[in-house]
């Protein structure tokens, strides 16, 4: 009984997330699809046509879109690894409350937090600049970061690292051989997320942006409130595309480097061995 239930949510599960796609795919190619009609009229390529065409500034918005994530997502995870270290490890008065204080992010309406951020920011003139957008766009990945790293090292602790520097290992040798081959899977993980968060974003962008930084979001999001399906289906799916190739690229660099740790780890230790 319990396996059939499962297998019951599991294929709601799996078509609630293929419907949709498939929909957005056959909207992408469709030429004209009135309604009541079951069929497309016909089919066509005019959406993607206009987005990678010469001198689209699809093309430019969307390079500019995974250039400002990608910084967003590294400067994202710079402080987050140690802020999760601090709070997964480590014990220090008002430890319950910078839990919670992190995730008003989350809490917080993102109107809120980009009205008075833009404050800030015109003051020191950083509003319409890509350095602007990239900073705003750290701000909602962090209750995400923080939250997956405090909790891998609630489970790793400390103890490999202080073996580490028992034998010798300097803090650089620790964490580049110790610290970071164990949370790389935290890594994939918020790394992934934070880059969807911050691809993704409109309002913030567009608030601290004021137009000036055109990213992908910016010349999606009116498409599909304009009612243009074909467009805003051609624009989805580019979008999805890239997503997912750049996540694939993180994820098989991050792989590729701690096979070579490993790897590099497992020479050394052998090598110990034979000398002892």
């Amino acid at each position: 009984m319990k396996r059939g239930l499962s297998r019951i949510l599991l294929i709601t599960l799996s078509l609630s997330f293929i419907l949709p796609m498939m929909m957005v795919l056959i909207w992408s190619a469709t030429v004209s699809w009135p309604f009541p009609e079951i069929f497309p009229r016909g089919f066509g390529l005019r959406g993607f046509q206009e987005i990678f065409r010469p001198g689209s500034p699809a093309l430019y918005s969307l390079l500019t879109s995974i250039r400002i994530s990608i910084i967003a997502t590294l400067l994202t995870l710079g402080i987050t690894l140690p802020g999760g270290k601090a709070l997964g490890i480590y014990e220090f008065p008002g430890k319950s409350f910078i839990k919670i204080f992190v995730l008003a992010p989350l809490i917080i309406s993102p109107v809120a937090i980009g009205m008075g951020v833009h404050g800030t920011f015109i003051r020191m003139g950083l509003t319409n600049t890509e350095l602007g957008v990239v900073l705003i766009h750290i701000v909602p990945g962090i209750p995400y970061g923080i939250r997956i790293f405090t909790n891998i090292f609630e489970l790793v602790g400390e103890d490999l690292e202080e073996q580490g520097k028992v034998l010798g290992a300097g803090s650089v040798q620790t964490f580049m051989h110790i610290t970071l081959p164990t949370v790389i899977p935290g890594i994939i993980s918020a790394g992934s997320m934070i880059f969807i968060i911050s691809f993704s974003q409109y309002f913030l962008t567009f608030l601290i942006g004021g137009g000036s930084v055109q990213t992908f979001p910016l010349l999606m999001v009116p498409y599909i409130q304009s009612g243009d399906r074909l467009m805003a289906a051609s624009y989805s799916v580019v979008f999805i595309i890239v997503a997912l190739m750049v996540l694939l690229a993180i994820e098989k660099t991050l792989r590729l480097y701690y096979r070579k740790q490993s790897g590099i780890a497992g020479v050394f230790y052998s090598r110990k061995k034979v000398r002892s």
